[in-house]
């Protein structure tokens, strides 16, 4: 069997790449293991702003004009619903925390997304006497869902290996690889947080950051949009929340902890004072770097091997103008950002 790529790992990264390259009929197949990874418990938020100081997101317009229209076609393409606009309102703690926003709302980038008129509270399930400040174009993917239909649609075309690439059994030649049966000219390691311990690219700083995020049903909290105080409170439809998420660099056991679960309850009660029930709790890993930018390109001695890893919490935003850079790189050979390229760390 000869294809153009073999793509190992089926989290959004690897989604992302698999669709680029059936956009442009390039062949290939993936392989994934379907342990735990970030994207089956992420959140799946996109937002052009970081709430907390109020910067831009990198590259945030660029990378919002790729995902977008890219996770509608999935739609259509899958038969599902997977994208969820959805405004967010961060409740105000105090005036210095407006006036924080009004600076904002003035530059000329984030002017696009930062509503500047103060939103007064009238549900008295949220805790905001200070009102909200309103940020637009933002929403989120059903990442799951999203998983879970692209591994059928991938099953179903038989371009999906459900096993773990051994690397020992990978066969590096000058022009191409060869894995088992299949003879490949590029193997695109798309995977998460499993690629730090991947033997062909210890020399990447990839590190791991624990996330973790409780599910509620809030019948009495009657909020469409997403709240963002000390943490995210994300509508899920049928009164039921996403409540999170943590960072911890310290834990690296993709299972749910009581002190993650406290910490998330500690801040959910400062934002509502409703009752509510805990449903689930969800542990995952996440992929990030050090200077907190995706990780893209060639190998620097083996010209088949690629990587595309390192997209933290954002991979939602990312992923899709990720795997269209590091696809025009490869078949092109359009150079990459500096800021992203792989070779930012080879000596």
């Amino acid at each position: 069997m000869q294809v153009d790529y073999i793509i190992v790992g089926l989290g959004l990264a690897g989604i992302a790449f698999a669709e680029t390259l059936e956009r442009n009929n390039k062949s290939f197949v993936v392989f994934d293991s379907s342990a735990s990874n970030a994207s089956k418990v992420a959140g799946g938020m996109y937002n052009p702003i970081i709430l907390k100081r109020l910067p831009l997101v990198y590259d945030a317009r660029s990378q919002m004009e790729t995902a977008l229209p890219f996770y509608r076609q999935l739609e259509k393409k899958l038969k599902i619903k997977i994208d969820y606009p959805l405004d967010i309102y961060k409740i105000f703690q105090s005036v210095s925390d407006q006036n924080n926003w009004f600076t904002a709302c003035s530059h000329p980038l984030k002017s696009e997304y930062l509503m500047s008129k103060i939103i007064p509270n009238k549900n008295p399930a949220i805790k905001a006497s200070f009102g909200f400040g309103q940020l637009t174009g933002a929403g989120r993917i059903a990442t799951r869902e999203l998983i879970s239909s692209y591994k059928k649609y991938l099953h179903d075309k038989n371009l999906l290996r459900v096993e773990q690439l051994n690397y020992a059994d990978l066969k590096i030649e000058n022009t191409h690889c060869t894995y088992t049966n299949i003879i490949s000219k590029k193997v695109v390691f798309c995977e998460g947080h499993a690629g730090v311990d991947n033997p062909f690219f210890t020399w990447v700083p990839l590190k791991r950051n624990k996330g973790e995020l409780i599910t509620i049903y809030a019948p009495h909290l009657q909020c469409k949009h997403i709240l963002k105080a000390g943490v995210f409170v994300i509508p899920l439809g049928n009164d039921i929340y996403n409540v999170g998420a943590t960072y911890n660099r310290e834990e690296t056991f993709p299972h749910p902890t009581v002190s993650a679960k406290t910490k998330l309850e500690e801040k959910l009660k400062k934002m509502i004072q409703v009752p509510y029930e805990i449903i689930n709790h969800k542990a995952g890993i996440r992929p990030v770097v050090r200077d907190r930018r995706p990780i893209l390109g060639t190998h620097p001695e083996y010209n088949s091997l690629v990587l595309l890893n390192g997209m933290g919490s954002r991979g939602v935003m990312s992923a899709p103008k990720m795997a269209n850079l590091l696809f025009k790189n490869l078949e092109e050979g359009i150079a990459l950002p500096k800021e992203l390229d792989i070779r930012r760390f080879v000596s």
